[in-house]
């Protein structure tokens, strides 16, 4: 499953492991499709940049999705969390709502 984040600051799309995750270290649910106010953008991220400096780990992946090739390049939990991180903040600084839904 992929997530899709939209916002007028921008749209992202993720894996859905990766993405109910990052939310739920929002403080969110991790209820899809869903949304967060522009006023709840920035304790929300906050609370999700904290969880990541205090070194939060990826969900394990499922036997499903774990098509990884052997000896591919391994991307950080924190290097998948940048760009929702990234919108976040854009969001954030024009005041508009982020919403997602399954892509």
């Amino acid at each position: 499953m992929l997530v899709k984040f939209d916002s007028k600051a921008g749209t992202l799309t993720m894996f859905g492991e990766v993405a109910i995750h990052l939310l739920k270290l929002m403080g969110h649910s991790g209820t899809i499709p869903s949304a967060i106010l522009a006023a709840d953008i920035p304790a929300a991220a906050a609370r999700l940049q904290k969880a990541l400096d205090a070194g939060a780990a990826a969900p394990a992946p499922s036997q499903d999705t774990d098509d990884r090739e052997e000896g591919g390049p391994t991307i950080s939990f924190r290097q998948r969390a940048y760009p929702l991180i990234e919108l976040l903040q854009r969001a954030a600084a024009k005041g508009a709502d982020v919403m997602w839904d399954r892509a």
